[in-house]
């Protein structure tokens, strides 16, 4: 049977991200749905498989790892598991992307920035 769930009852905060577990509705798939302000995106932070983002529109810098990168609208990226991310929306608009987490749960576990020499 085919499951609908609608995606306001996942919503958390203010921010206007949605987080879907996949556990928790039959699935081995999870996923955020971004909804970011300029200036927003979370902090480095890592997961035990890798991610993959779909920039649906807006614009982002992506840095896994020691490489930065910035994507727009159209822009498949994947980031690998074990290697500490992040991105943040450059603005003005707002960006809206999804944060593929390739499990059941989202695992993730914020790690503290690399010292600025």
């Amino acid at each position: 049977m085919m499951n609908i769930v609608d995606s306001a009852t996942l919503r958390s905060g203010t921010s206007g991200t949605v987080r879907f577990d996949g556990l928790d509705h039959g699935s081995q798939v999870s996923f955020f749905l971004v909804n970011n302000a300029p200036g927003e995106g979370p902090g480095l932070h890592v997961h035990p498989y890798p991610e993959t983002w779909v920039v649906r529109s807006g614009e982002a810098e992506f840095t896994v790892g020691h490489q930065s990168v910035r994507a727009g609208a159209g822009a498949i990226l994947i980031g690998p598991a074990g290697i500490p991310h992040k991105f943040v929306n450059l603005g003005p608009g707002r960006l809206e992307l999804v944060c593929i987490h390739a499990n059941d749960t989202i695992v993730q576990d914020f790690v503290p920035e690399p010292a600025v020499s």
